[in-house]
């Protein structure tokens, strides 16, 4: 019954992914389908399991689509953050395993409904915008509060790294509140969850847990955070003109 339900899984993302990257440039779709293979391909190699490879391509199809703006990136988003909070769990990372379960879960249902009210029709790629001065000060104070407040809860439960978990939860959830939203400031909150995690996750396997696959595609998350970064930019100061 589980092969059967991952055969599903797969058809269903599969379908999904062919609708979307119609009208993609060259560069892009190698590199959304160069990621996940690399990704999948050394994590076989190095003897992940199933869980691992699936969360982790999914996570990576997610985050690519995020950044082009596809309601799709909520159909991987949603199986992500399904396995990932299963895995999250395992390693003792708390944070992070509530996070996706509690919190990443519902949002792909809103994040959907949202963005499909607020689509491009000549891109088919969501509007895209920037957040005022005030609203970005707003933004940096509750990551610091949210961050020490989290952290002081996962180090009473015993989180193997309290105040690392808690800045890359609080400031993913703060991100993909500004994500469902469409405003480019995400990308700078994302790279720096990015780089905290990988280090985190990096922590993990060098502490003998076999994580591959979820070290990698933050890796990989790390480096889409920088290209999307680039093209939101580029694309909210485009559209504002427009405006």
């Amino acid at each position: 019954e589980g092969v059967f339900l991952l055969c599903n899984i797969l058809d269903l993302l599969i379908y999904s992914l062919k609708n979307e990257i119609s009208g993609w440039k060259a560069w892009e779709v190698s590199w959304l389908f160069a990621a996940c293979a690399i990704i999948a391909g050394l994590s076989i190699y190095w003897g992940d399991t199933l869980l691992g490879i699936l969360s982790a391509t999914t996570g990576v199809a997610s985050v690519v689509c995020t950044g082009k703006g596809k309601l799709s990136a909520f159909t991987f988003g949603l199986v992500n953050s399904v396995l990932y909070a299963i895995i999250s769990y395992n390693s003792r990372l708390y944070g992070e395993t509530m996070l996706n379960a509690i919190y990443y879960v519902p949002m792909q249902f809103i994040g959907f409904y949202t963005w499909s009210r607020h689509m491009n029709e000549e891109t088919n790629e969501v509007e895209k915008k920037h957040m005022h001065w005030k609203g970005r000060g707003l933004l940096l104070v509750s990551v610091a509060v949210s961050t020490w407040l989290y952290g002081l809860v996962l180090k009473q439960i015993g989180d193997a790294m309290p105040f690392v978990d808690a800045f890359t939860t609080a400031s993913s959830v703060i991100a993909l509140i500004i994500s469902v939203k469409m405003f480019a400031e995400q990308w700078y909150i994302w790279v720096a969850v990015d780089v905290f995690t990988v280090y985190m996750w990096w922590c993990d396997f060098q502490n003998g847990n076999s994580n591959v696959a979820t070290l990698l595609m933050w890796c990989v998350y790390l480096l889409n955070a920088i290209l999307m970064l680039i093209k939101w930019e580029k694309d909210s100061r485009t559209g504002e003109k427009e405006r």
